[in-house]
């Protein structure tokens, strides 16, 4: 049953101990979700892992194993909309959100339907991109359930190009208003990047495994944004940069930055931990945004921070 739901690829097998299956929302959403097993007695808890857009399960098994071989379960599931999930519109190439706390939402059914029966306590959470912006967005309301968060490459910016950020919400705003909030800026299917010009990840290996996956399940791939999700996706960005939102979390939280992120600026990190008193800052230096994707030298610097910081023995 599980391999009908999850998938593999040559180079990228199913880890071992594993159940997947899916959740059906309270808006009668359909989410797909797996919990991954250590191989030990007595686990150390559970990572919540939280993808960024148009990820899936399948991509973080590298990084699923690494967690599971330091004695921690693993529980994740794609996000609504992307992976292999329900899509929300007739066009399953658009990435779209009708609300940013639909996902908030998700969040919390599958820790309390699916994660606090089904694993190991305590409960923590690793996520990463967007999956992080989430994670601040509901943090608030997690503090009795969520021992510790690490944030990888949070999307709480974008680099500022031709136009200001502010100036690009009014756009999304403007053009949500006069009804074009289902339509992707830049088409329904993003470019075909080449990994020479692609700016998530040094590594070649990581990179072809990755598109791989897409390539092989082609209905787990997703396309460019819509509107309508950058729009929700910015006014959760204004949320979580605002001081009263970062005092109400009371998660102790690590922010973990890459130097090299052509995404997320570096500088708006250091300046949410400056405001952020729950977090601390770790940058790791010529790293882009995909740090657990990401070669060796950077990703392992990930991998060792995360797991110093959870479960806290350390």
């Amino acid at each position: 049953m599980t391999a009908s739901i999850i998938h593999d690829t040559p180079d990228n097998p199913i880890p071992p101990g594993t159940t997947a299956g899916y959740l059906v929302t309270r808006d009668n959403k359909k989410l797909r979700y797996a919990i991954f097993r250590a191989n030990i007695t007595r686990a150390k808890g559970t990572i919540v892992l939280l993808q960024g857009r148009n990820e899936t399960i399948e991509k973080y098994y590298e990084t699923i194993r690494d967690l599971t071989n330091a004695g921690l379960w693993v529980a994740t599931f794609d996000w609504r909309g992307q992976g292999g999930s329900e899509r929300l519109l007739p066009n399953s190439d658009h990435g779209y959100v009708e609300h940013f706390a639909d996902y908030e939402k998700d969040l919390e059914q599958f820790l309390e339907e699916v994660v606090l029966p089904d694993a190991r306590l305590p409960f923590y959470i690793v996520a990463h991109s967007t999956g992080s912006l989430i994670a601040l967005s509901a943090a608030p309301r997690l503090a009795n359930r969520i021992e510790r968060m690490a944030l990888v490459s949070p999307f709480i910016a974008v680099h500022e190009k031709r136009f200001s950020r502010r100036t690009m919400h009014r756009g999304l705003w403007l053009a949500n208003q006069l009804g074009l909030g289902r339509v992707s800026p830049t088409g329904s299917k993003p470019t075909n990047v080449e990994f020479e010009t692609n700016v998530l990840t040094s590594d070649r290996h990581r990179f072809f495994r990755n598109r791989a996956i897409f390539e092989t399940y082609t209905h787990l791939a997703l396309g460019n944004p819509t509107v309508r999700w950058l729009l929700e996706n910015s006014r959760a960005m204004n949320r979580v940069n605002d001081p009263h939102h970062l005092a109400s979390i009371r998660i102790p939280t690590m922010l973990l930055g890459a130097g090299a992120d052509a995404i997320v600026p570096i500088a708006a990190l250091e300046k949410m931990a400056s405001r952020f008193r729950a977090s601390e800052l770790i940058s790791i230096d010529y790293a882009r945004h995909e740090m657990l994707q990401e070669a060796d030298i950077y990703r392992q610097q990930v991998l060792a921070a995360i797991t110093a910081f959870i479960p806290g023995e350390t």
